[in-house]
């Protein structure tokens, strides 16, 4: 009759002489409209309980009140005494996936994807397509995307989903009948279809900067009232700058690490305070070789709620916050709409504007970020006299001689070679590399593959475009030592688009390859131009498209030009401002230096640049 309180009078009368199952559910649902949630769910755990081995429905009300009402740990004690259900249960699989996701616990929940991804709910379908960003290689990721998009064909988000995937092996025929779709309608005047698009990987098949303000999957709006209050809020500065960098990427093995670990070695302990706030997984940190304590004090926040990390970060009193991941896979960038310092910084992670994330500067150069990209950015502009990327001669292994032979490759033919990763060529560049080989008839493509998949898909590319298979010489990735000797064997690097080698390129250049690019249209297809201005190698950047085929050909007519660019590379290993760490940290600490200056001032943030130390004239020491 709705007399909800005459009957909670009832119940408790009742429950003194009568405690079965069917009592402590009633008294549940009793207390659930009355608005006591809480006290809901502990009465459907004490139906649980005395119903014994069939309690399952009770124990799973009892957790998903407990999930609503914010008592976490409560939920979570019944939901993994029921973990082996709960992989077959979405409702169950969607408490424990969330909470897990916001203590950063991602390898507890790994084999909930499926469950999760068969569900009709667009909540559990949310929360599975958040789980597909470690290990794109992994089957059931794949899996996941597509029993997404099938189930929502006219769901942009699940389109977007699976194109990644179609893009991670190579799948041009399949990914280009749904990239179609989204094409059309940005060419149509709908670009706000790309807001479906998740940034990193929008940035792999898109180069136009303006579209790159779109994608808004998983990405906060920012607010500006915050953002000032931070900036206002009062802070004790000290003799030294205290600079905190955040990461998942903290061990001596990840692309992160080889680039800039002898900066951090470098920074200069009596001006600078260096924190690593680090939520690197302990199966990536059981392979770290290195002391870390030499790149800084570590606080490990792996296992640490997003909401608590505001305090870790303010006991250290950080001053200038540098997020190094951006909107890459296992980032905790959203935790940069906390105040956790003056300043907050992106650098090196992530090739473009971190949108929706409260960040006051973003390191580049005038590379790339030129003063055209300024409208696409919230971020200010702080940009390196030389290149926005540090390197690391003391750690990086030095090139060992290698013979063409022991690769495969043809002794007499030149040999051009994309180290990049996979899903990086793109349908536009094979189609330019097969003009090339076309016109360069005595020449190979070296090109490193990541799975069987990606080969066939890759050989199946080529043939369409009527280069022949033994134009093509496949290889898989190697140990780090091996890969930087085999870059010798080739004649010259050959770049992607629109995304450019990053860390491949700098790479190719320390082991002595000379790589060939062209000016891009964003900060991710610039990175090669950068790179190669900084160790003196401007030419090999082409004009545009058609410039950068036409170079490509007239090198592979050119022997004795690339003799003597392998020759330049050489001579300007221990020279140049590309691989000199010790230079290219006293630049990063006048960067920050000028950051916390004008934070000390009360002044907002602004574009500036930093200017260059005068050039050296003797080689810098390798270690």
């Amino acid at each position: 009759m709705g007399r909800y309180t005459k009957s909670l009078a009832t119940l408790n009368q009742l429950i003194d002489v009568q405690k079965d199952a069917k009592t402590y559910a009633l008294l549940a649902k009793n207390l659930l409209q009355l608005g006591f949630k809480s006290d809901a769910a502990k009465s459907y755990s004490l139906a649980a309980k005395s119903e014994g081995p069939n309690s399952y429905e009770y124990h799973k009300l009892a957790a998903r009140l407990h999930f609503e009402c914010g008592e976490e740990d409560e939920a979570l004690v019944i939901c993994m005494r029921n973990f082996e259900k709960a992989q077959r249960d979405p409702d169950l699989a969607f408490i424990l996936v969330s909470v897990f996701l916001g203590r950063q616990q991602r390898d507890l929940i790994q084999p909930l994807k499926n469950v999760l991804s068969e569900s009709s709910n667009r909540e559990h379908l949310a929360a599975a397509a958040k789980l597909v960003s470690n290990d794109l290689s992994d089957a059931s990721n794949e899996l996941l995307a597509r029993n997404i998009f099938k189930r929502f064909p006219k769901d942009y988000s699940a389109r977007f989903l699976y194109l990644i995937f179609l893009r991670e092996f190579n799948d041009y025929e399949e990914a280009q009948k749904h990239q179609k779709v989204v094409d059309d309608l940005v060419a149509g005047g709908r670009p706000e279809v790309l807001q479906k698009d998740h940034p990193f990987y929008h940035l792999h098949w898109c180069g136009n900067e303006d579209h790159n303000r779109y994608p808004t999957v998983g990405v906060p709006k920012l607010d500006p009232e915050k953002i000032a209050l931070r900036r206002g809020l009062p802070h004790a500065w000290a003799g030294k700058i205290r600079v905190g960098y955040m990461s998942s990427d903290f061990w001596d093995n990840h692309a992160t690490m080889k680039l800039m670990q002898r900066v951090l070695e470098l920074h200069d302990r009596d001006k600078f305070e260096i924190v690593l706030f680090d939520h690197s997984g302990p199966l990536a940190l059981q392979t770290n070789k290195t002391d870390r304590s030499k790149w800084g004090t570590v606080v490990d926040i792996h296992s640490i709620a997003d909401k608590d990390v505001l305090q870790v970060v303010r006991d250290h009193n950080i001053d200038i916050m540098v997020d190094l991941k951006g909107h890459t896979a296992d980032s905790r960038a959203h935790t940069f709409n906390m105040p956790l310092a003056p300043v907050h910084v992106a650098w090196l992670g992530f090739p473009g504007s971190t949108l929706g994330i409260d960040l006051d500067y973003v390191i580049g150069d005038h590379f790339v970020l030129p003063d055209v990209a300024k409208p696409f950015y919230h971020e200010k502009f702080c940009r390196m006299p030389e290149s926005y990327q540090p390197n690391d001669p003391a750690n990086r292994p030095q090139p060992r001689p290698v013979t063409r032979d022991q690769f495969g490759l043809p002794e007499d033919a030149f040999v051009f070679a994309s180290f990049n990763g996979n899903r990086k060529i793109t349908p536009e560049a094979i189609a330019s590399w097969a003009r090339i080989l076309k016109r360069a008839p005595n020449s190979v493509l070296w090109l490193m593959t990541t799975s069987p998949r990606n080969e066939g898909n890759l050989r199946k590319a080529f043939q369409a475009e009527g280069v022949p298979t033994d134009r093509i010489v496949f290889c898989k990735r190697s140990a780090y030592e091996e890969h930087i000797s085999r870059l010798q064997a080739a004649d010259i690097g050959i770049d992607t688009f629109p995304v450019n080698g990053h860390t491949t390129t700098s790479e190719q250049l320390w082991g002595g390859l000379p790589v060939l690019t062209m000016k891009g249209t964003n900060f991710a297809s610039r990175v090669s131009e950068s790179l190669l201005n900084a160790i003196g190698l401007p030419e090999l950047v082409g004009a545009d498209l058609q410039g950068y085929e036409d170079l490509a050909v007239e090198l592979a007519a050119q022997p004795e030009k690339i003799a003597g660019y392998k020759a330049h590379l050489a001579e300007q290993r221990y020279i140049a401002p590309l691989f000199d760490a010790e230079r290219f940290c006293r630049h990063l600490e006048q960067a920050y230096e000028t950051m916390a200056e004008r934070a000390k001032q009360g002044e907002a943030p602004d574009h500036f640049d930093v200017p260059a130390l005068p050039a050296r004239t003797e080689p810098f020491p390798a270690a």
